[in-house]
């Protein structure tokens, strides 16, 4: 596939900085899966790739640090399918969603209050709940 990869946000990352490799799938599947390598690992060096923008590659870097490597690649792996093509696709696919998803600004959360009314609501359910509770128990004897 020598088609760029589209992240969004108008970035592409060309297919020549994308590593390929091919491995043996784990797992049943007999003599075929013994003999061929349809696993796919993509390697993508985010820390010193030239195509992305410094803002973008920043972020890629913060929001995806639990998932680079020690030298700030990112590796994806795939081996659902039994064949290396639809392996391939699926990689790209998650490579994709994955720096798309760390890419997508995340909304600032403002801070609210309960209202007047949803005040005067709680004490008066606790006020009822108190004398409710009051009513259980044993009348005080007084001389």
């Amino acid at each position: 596939m020598d088609e760029p990869l589209d992240i969004g946000r108008g970035v592409e990352i060309p297919s020549s900085e994308i590593d390929m490799s091919f491995s043996r799938s784990g797992g049943p599947g007999g003599q075929h899966v013994n003999k061929t390598e349809t696993r796919v690992t993509l390697r993508f060096d985010v820390a010193n790739s030239p195509s992305l923008p410094e803002e973008i590659r920043a972020k890629l870097l913060k929001r995806l640090a639990s998932r680079l490597t020690n030298d700030g690649e990112l590796l994806i792996s795939a081996d659902k399918h039994r064949e290396r093509p639809k392996n391939l696709s699926e990689a790209r696919r998650r490579m994709r969603e994955i720096m798309a998803a760390a890419l997508v600004e995340q909304k600032k959360r403002t801070k609210t209050r309960p209202g007047k009314g949803a005040k005067r609501r709680r004490l008066a359910d606790k006020k009822k709940q108190s004398e409710k509770k009051a009513m259980r128990k044993a009348p005080k004897m007084s001389d």
